[in-house]
C-alpha cells in the first residue's frame, strides 16, 4: 500500500481505539483522543506517524469549517456579529500583540519573533470547545458567539502568522501595508467564499441528484480553500463564508432526499475528522521534543508559563472589561438589560487552543537566508504545552465551571421554552395538514378517514410531549420501536424460506430504517436538550 495510505489507516485506527476506551470510561473524547495520541507517540517500537501540516489545514480543516458554517445559525450570527467580530479579530490581535510584547521583553526576543509566536497561541480552536460542550445546558447566545468566533478566528491568526514569518525572513515590517492588506484579503474571502457558496447551490439545484450533490458539496470547501490559499489568500475565511451563505440559502434550495442523506454522511465525515485531529495532535508531542536542543530546557519554564498566562489572562480581560464595558453602556443606552456577567466569563474563560496552532507551528519553515529560523524548537514547545494546558486543564473544568456560574440552570429553562415553541410549531404544521385535507376533493372516505386518524395521532403525541408527559412518550416510541423489530423479524423469517426476493428484503429494510431512525429522532426532539439516544 502507499505511504499515505498506511498513514490514514493507522491514524484511523488509533482515533476509533481511542473512542472506543473514552467511551468505556465514560471520558470525554477530545481530550482523551489527545492524551491517548500523547501516549502512543511514546509507545516502544511504535513508528512515528509524520503528519504534514498543510495535510491538516487544507485537507482535514475546510470540510470542517464548512460545514460549522452550514450548520450555524444565520440569524443568530447576524445577531451576534459585533461580539463574534470583537473576539475573532480584535482579541486575536490583542493576544498576538501580548504574547509578541511579553516574550519580547522578558526573554529578549525580536518582536517579529514574537509575533510568529502570539499569531499561532491566539486563536481559540474551532473544534474542542464545542466539542467539550457538547450536551451541556448552555445558552445559545454563548453556543452561538463561540460558533461564530470558531469560524473567523483562525482566518485571523493565520493572516497574522504570514506576515510576522514574512517579517522574520525579510526583517522588515509596515504597519500600514500590512493592514492594507488584510483588509484586502477579507474582501478576497468573502467575495471568493460567497461565489462558492452561490455557484455550488446553483448547480446542485440544477442537477437534482442526492450521490452527486453530496459529491458537490463535499468538495465545495476545497473549492473554496485551495485557490484563494494558493493565490496567499485566506482559504479558512472562504470556507467559512461558503457554509454560511448555504447555511442563509439552503433551505429551499436542497431537496428532502439529499438533506437526509447529508444529516447522515456529514456526521460520518465530522466524526473522523474531528477525532484525527485530536489523536494528530497528541502524536506530535514525542517529535516536538526530539527537536529540542539541549540548552533550550532552560529557557522552557518561564516560556511557557508567561505565554500560558498571557493568553488566558488577555481573553478573559478583553471580554469581561473592554467588550462588556462599552457594549453594556451602549445597550443602556438604548434601553435593553445587559447579558449576565456569567456569560462573559465562561466565553472569556473558555479559549481552548487546537490543532491550527500546532499545524501553524509545525509550518514554521526550518531556515532563513541559510540560517536555522529563530527559536523553531522552543516555539513547537510552547505552543503543544498552551494546547495541552487549555484543551485538559480548562476543558475538563468546564462542565463544572457551567454548574458553578449557573449556566445550566438558565440554559436548561431557555432550552425547554424553546422546545415548547418548536412543538406547538409542529401542531400548528399538522393542523395545517388536517385543514388541506379537509379541502381536498376526490378521495374516497376510506383513504380519507386514515389519513385523519394518523395526523391526528401525530398531534395527539406531540401535544402529550407539549404537557411533559415524558414517560407516557417515551413509552409509546419504545413500543412503536418494538413493532418495528416485530416486522423487521418477521421479514427476514420470509427471506429465510425464500419467500421474499433480495431486491425486495432490501427496499423493505431501507424502509423499516427510515422508520426507525423517524422514531428514534422523534423522541431526541421532543426532549429539551440535547442528549445521546435514550433507546440505544
Amino acid at each position: 500500500m502507499p505511504h499515505a495510505a498506511l498513514i490514514a489507516f493507522a491514524l484511523i485506527a488509533l482515533t476509533m481505539t481511542g473512542a472506543i476506551l473514552a467511551r468505556r470510561l465514560h471520558l470525554p473524547a477530545s481530550i482523551f483522543l489527545v492524551v491517548f495520541g500523547i501516549a502512543a507517540s511514546f509507545v516502544p517500537g511504535l513508528p512515528h506517524i509524520p503528519i504534514e501540516p498543510n495535510v491538516v489545514l487544507q485537507v482535514l480543516l475546510p470540510p470542517l469549517l464548512y460545514i460549522a458554517g452550514v450548520g450555524m445559525s444565520w440569524r443568530g450570527f447576524k445577531r451576534e456579529f459585533a461580539e463574534i467580530s470583537l473576539l475573532a479579530v480584535g482579541c486575536v490581535c490583542a493576544t498576538a500583540a501580548a504574547v509578541a510584547f511579553t516574550v519580547h521583553g522578558l526573554l529578549g526576543w525580536p518582536l517579529a519573533l514574537g509575533f510568529v509566536l502570539g499569531a499561532i497561541v491566539a486563536p481559540p480552536d474551532a473544534v474542542a470547545p464545542l466539542a467539550l460542550t457538547d450536551g451541556l445546558a448552555l445558552p445559545q447566545r454563548i453556543v452561538t458567539i463561540l460558533e461564530g468566533e470558531g469560524l473567523v478566528n483562525d482566518a485571523t491568526a493565520l493572516i497574522i502568522f504570514s506576515f510576522a514569518v514574512t517579517a522574520v525572513e525579510t526583517a522588515s515590517f509596515s504597519l500600514p501595508q500590512a493592514t492594507g492588506l488584510f483588509v484586502i484579503v477579507a474582501i478576497a474571502g468573502v467575495a471568493w467564499g460567497l461565489a462558492v457558496g452561490w455557484g455550488t447551490l446553483r448547480l446542485r439545484r440544477a442537477i437534482g441528484d442526492p450521490q452527486i450533490e453530496l459529491t458537490i458539496a463535499l468538495l465545495a470547501p476545497y473549492i473554496a480553500f485551495w485557490p484563494l490559499q494558493a493565490l496567499g489568500g485566506s482559504g479558512v475565511l472562504a470556507a467559512v463564508t461558503a457554509g454560511l451563505y448555504v447555511s442563509a440559502n439552503g433551505a429551499g434550495s436542497i431537496p428532502p432526499a439529499t438533506r437526509l442523506q447529508g444529516y447522515f454522511f456529514w456526521r460520518l465525515v465530522v466524526y473522523i475528522t474531528e477525532g484525527s485531529i485530536f489523536v494528530i495532535t497528541g502524536l506530535q508531542a514525542r517529535p516536538i521534543l526530539e527537536t529540542l536542543q539541549k540548552d533550550s530546557w532552560e529557557k522552557l519554564p518561564l516560556a511557557i508559563g508567561v505565554v500560558i498566562l498571557a493568553v488566558v489572562a488577555v481573553r478573559l480581560i478583553w471580554v469581561v472589561v473592554l467588550t462588556r464595558v462599552p457594549r453594556d453602556l451602549i445597550r443602556k443606552s438604548k434601553h435593553k438589560a445587559p447579558p449576565p456577567w456569567q456569560h462573559d466569563f465562561f466565553i472569556g474563560f473558555t479559549g481552548i487552543r487546537g490543532v491550527v496552532s500546532l499545524a501553524a507551528a509545525l509550518s514554521i519553515p526550518f531556515m532563513v537566508d541559510g540560517a536555522p529560523f529563530p527559536e523553531r524548537d522552543i516555539v513547537l514547545i510552547i505552543t503543544f504545552a498552551v494546547i495541552l494546558a487549555t484543551l485538559v486543564g480548562q476543558g475538563l473544568s468546564l462542565p463544572w465551571l457551567v454548574r458553578k456560574l449557573g449556566l445550566d440552570a438558565e440554559g436548561r429553562r431557555e432550552s425547554a421554552a424553546a422546545k415548547d415553541r418548536e412543538i406547538r410549531a409542529r401542531v400548528l404544521g399538522v393542523e395545517a395538514v388536517l385543514t388541506r385535507l379537509g379541502a381536498l376533493d376526490g378521495i374516497s372516505a376510506g383513504t380519507m378517514r386514515v389519513l385523519k386518524n394518523r395526523h391526528r395521532d401525530r398531534r395527539d403525541t406531540l401535544i402529550s410531549a407539549l404537557k411533559r408527559a415524558d414517560g407516557q412518550y417515551g413509552d409509546s416510541l419504545q413500543v412503536q420501536l418494538s413493532l418495528i423489530e416485530a416486522e423487521r423479524q418477521k421479514i427476514a423469517e420470509l427471506y429465510a424460506q425464500d419467500a421474499l426476493s433480495d431486491e425486495a428484503r432490501r427496499r423493505i429494510e431501507r424502509e423499516l430504517d427510515l422508520e426507525d431512525a423517524r422514531v428514534r429522532h422523534a423522541y431526541s426532539s421532543a426532549l429539551p436538550i440535547k442528549y445521546d439516544d435514550p433507546l440505544t
